[in-house]
C-alpha cells in the first residue's frame, strides 16, 4: 500500500495556518504541525498590538493540531531569526533603507530551515497559510501566482522562494477568501477562529522602529537637520533611521503645503523633504534577484510592484545577471531602497523579484 504524502505544516498559531493544516489533512495528506519559536517577549518593543510567534501562539497552534489529531512540534530558531532577520533589519535602517523583514523571514526561515527540517522528517512537502497559489506551468514545472483573494494576496513577499522548491511547497489557502477561512475554523471549533491577524512587523508590534532599534542595539540615533531641496534647514529629525521615503506624518516640519521625505543622507545625518512631485522616479535597480522562471537574457515587458499594497505597473525589465533594472512606463511614487521589486506576467504569475538598491 502506497504511503500517504507527508507534509510539514508551518503553524504560527493563527487561523490561516490552522485551516491550511485542516484542508491538507482532509485531502488525505499525513500532516505534521510545526511552530517556529523566533523570539521571546524580551525582544518585543512593547506589549501592544497582535504580534505573532509568542508563547500564546504556540499554545493555540498546539491546541488546533491536537483537535485535528496531528503531531505538533516547536523548533527554536531564535538565533537564526536574530542573525537573518532582526540584525539585517537594523543594518538596513542604519544604511538609510526601508527593509521588509517578512521577506527575509520567508527566505531564510520558512523556506530554508523548514525545508531542511522537512527532509529530516522525510516529508514530501512543506505548507504554510500564505495567500498565494502554486500552479502547474504546463511543461512539467510549477509557477507561483497571486491568490484568488487579491485583498489578501501575499505573493509579493514570497518571491525569494527558490524556483526548485515550488514543487515541494503547498499553499492550501490560495483559492479561498479570508471569510471562507474563518468560516471553516469556526465550523471546526478552532480556538483561533476569531483571532486577530498580526499587524505591522511581528517583533515591533507598536510600530516604533527607531525605539526598538535603540533598545535592541543600545545605541542612540542622533538628531539631525531636515533640509529642503535647496539645502535650507527647515527642521530637525530625531533619527534619520526612523524615517522612510514618502513619509509625511511625523516628519517634524511645519509647512503650508504637504511635505514628504524625499531622500536621506546617512553620512551627513540629513533628511531632505519636498513636495509630492519630487517623489516620482522613472525606474529603479534591484539586486539579489531571484527568478521563478528560466532566467531571461533580453529585456522584456511585464508588470511590477515596488511596495506591498501597490497595484502592478507596466515596466520594461532589463536583466543584468543577479541584478535587474526596471524602466517604468510611467514614473512611480516613493520607490524606496530596501523594499522589494517584484515582477509579474499579465496572468498574475510571479516572474521574479529582488531588493531595490536605488532609483534611476
Amino acid at each position: 500500500m502506497e504511503r500517504k504524502k507527508r507534509v510539514l505544516v508551518a503553524m504560527s498559531g493563527g487561523v490561516d495556518s490552522g485551516v491550511a493544516a485542516y484542508l491538507l489533512k482532509a485531502q488525505g495528506y499525513e500532516c505534521i504541525g510545526v511552530t517556529m519559536k523566533l523570539f521571546g517577549n524580551e525582544t518585543l518593543s512593547l506589549d501592544k498590538g497582535h504580534p505573532c510567534c509568542t508563547l500564546d501562539d504556540v499554545e493555540d497552534a498546539r491546541e488546533v493540531a491536537g483537535r485535528m489529531g496531528i503531531p505538533h512540534y516547536v523548533f527554536n530558531y531564535s538565533e537564526d531569526f536574530e542573525e537573518k532577520v532582526i540584525q539585517p533589519f537594523i543594518n538596513a535602517y542604519e544604511r538609510g533603507e526601508t527593509p521588509n523583514p517578512c521577506i527575509d523571514c520567508n527566505r531564510f526561515l520558512k523556506f530554508d530551515r523548514l525545508h531542511r527540517r522537512a527532509r529530516e522528517l522525510k516529508c514530501d512537502y512543506i505548507a504554510t497559510g500564505h495567500y498565494a497559489q502554486i500552479l502547474a506551468d504546463g511543461t512539467g514545472g510549477f509557477r507561483m501566482a497571486k491568490a484568488v483573494d487579491l485583498s489578501r494576496d501575499q505573493s509579493y513577499v514570497l518571491y525569494p522562494i527558490p524556483r526548485e522548491q515550488l514543487a515541494q511547497t503547498l499553499f492550501p489557502l490560495g483559492g479561498l477568501t479570508k471569510a471562507e477561512v474563518r468560516e471553516i475554523a469556526q465550523r471546526e471549533g478552532f480556538v483561533n477562529a476569531r483571532k486577530h491577524d498580526s499587524q505591522d512587523i511581528c517583533f515591533v508590534p507598536d510600530g516604533d522602529y527607531l525605539a526598538f532599534m535603540e533598545r535592541h542595539t543600545g545605541k542612540t540615533y542622533p538628531e539631525g537637520d531636515i533640509i529642503d531641496q535647496s539645502g535650507k534647514v527647515v527642521g530637525r529629525h530625531r533619527g534619520a533611521a526612523g524615517l522612510t521615503i514618502g513619509q509625511r506624518r511625523g516628519v517634524g516640519v511645519s509647512s503650508s503645503g504637504r511635505i514628504y521625505v524625499c531622500s536621506k543622507c546617512m553620512a551627513d545625518n540629513t533628511v531632505t523633504v519636498g513636495p509630492e512631485e519630487a517623489l516620482y522616479s522613472p525606474g529603479c535597480a534591484a539586486a539579489d534577484w531571484n527568478w521563478l522562471i528560466a532566467p531571461p537574457e533580453r529585456p522584456f515587458e511585464a508588470l511590477a510592484k515596488t511596495r506591498y499594497r501597490q497595484t502592478e505597473q507596466p515596466v520594461t525589465v532589463i536583466p543584468e545577471g543577479d541584478r535587474v533594472r526596471l524602466a517604468f512606463a510611467q514614473p512611480q511614487r516613493a520607490v524606496t531602497p530596501g523594499q522589494a521589486a517584484v515582477v509579474y506576467d499579465e496572468k498574475g504569475a510571479v516572474l521574479g523579484g529582488g531588493t531595490i538598491t536605488g532609483t534611476i
